[in-house]
């Protein structure tokens, strides 16, 4: 069986990295800050052996940028990423890039979401910008049914793949954040046939639930999980910032590989790594792969 290894997280990878304060605008300011960074970053994701490299574009919306007086900037800063993403390829002699397309309104906050008819030509217009230089758009930390038909109504047309991500509870992967069945989805997934359905940015304890519910939609499916020991109450304030969030201590390269190939045993096809995940775990996830197919 054929394993695509997408990256870590880019994010929190990139606060670190930079050094600075964390701010309510994450990792793109990072990205303008610190030109050569993304690229860098992305490159040692290459290196460590990911498949795939996932954009900076996460949390370029224009409804994110219009709190800062930025929205102006959504098509710089969506080329920018591109430009970054691309040179790391270029710089590894290959390599897939994924443009990441998160939420609206907020991470985990599927309540903030416009109801679907008003969301997909937001989507849509990033989508638009993001597959200029993407060979597949992933749609992130999907949390809600009405937001899943949003994003997935907003991003078919522009000739690329479409992978879709959701976030599922802490407590129980076989319910989305917002509180719906996972199950549920089945009827988009059937109407928009998007071309695989992954489970991210939940703690990886729940993801084995989380993928015999999307293994049962019959396409390509996987998952990549955070390294957050929990979303806190403060993380869902408005305009958090992610020095609310406690990476784990109890989550080194070994043992989130243990889970990842738990998750291969379940027939995923795809795995990876969220926030607080990085280099060292895609490769340690790389090492287990290889040996398993080598084997």
């Amino acid at each position: 069986m054929s394993v695509t290894i997408l990256d870590g997280g880019l994010g929190q990878e990139l606060v670190h990295r930079s050094g600075d304060d964390a701010t309510p605008l994450w990792s793109t300011q990072v990205m303008v800050d610190h030109p050569g960074l993304v690229q860098q970053v992305h490159e040692d994701y290459f290196k460590a052996g990911a498949d795939v490299a996932t954009t900076n574009t996460y949390a370029l919306h224009k409804d994110r940028l219009e709190k800062f007086g930025r929205e102006d900037e959504l098509e710089n800063l969506i080329s920018l990423a591109l430009k970054e993403a691309a040179a790391a390829r270029d710089a590894n002699g290959g390599g897939l890039i994924a443009g990441a397309i998160g939420p609206l309104g907020a991470s985990y906050r599927p309540d903030l979401a416009p109801a679907p008819e008003k969301a997909a030509p937001l989507y849509a217009q990033v989508a638009a910008l993001v597959a200029a230089g993407a060979d597949m758009l992933i749609l992130e930390t999907v949390s809600s049914i009405a937001q899943a038909e949003g994003a997935l109504m907003g991003t078919g047309g522009f000739g690329k793949p479409v992978w879709i991500a959701f976030s599922v509870s802490d407590t129980d992967g076989s319910i989305l954040r917002s509180g719906e069945p996972l199950a549920d989805v089945a009827p988009l997934i059937r109407d928009y046939a998007p071309d695989a359905v992954l489970a991210n940015c939940s703690v990886p304890e729940v993801m084995e639930d989380a993928l015999k519910v999307i293994g049962q939609f019959g396409l390509p499916f996987g998952a990549y999980a955070n390294g957050f020991t929990h979303i806190t109450a403060d993380f869902l304030a408005d305009n958090p910032t992610v020095d609310a969030l406690r990476q784990r201590s109890d989550l080194g390269p070994e043992r989130y590989a243990e889970h990842v190939m738990r998750w291969i045993d379940l027939g995923a096809t795809i795995v990876g790594g969220c926030c607080e995940v990085g280099p060292s775990h895609i490769a340690e996830i790389s090492r287990q792969v290889k040996g398993r197919q080598n084997g």
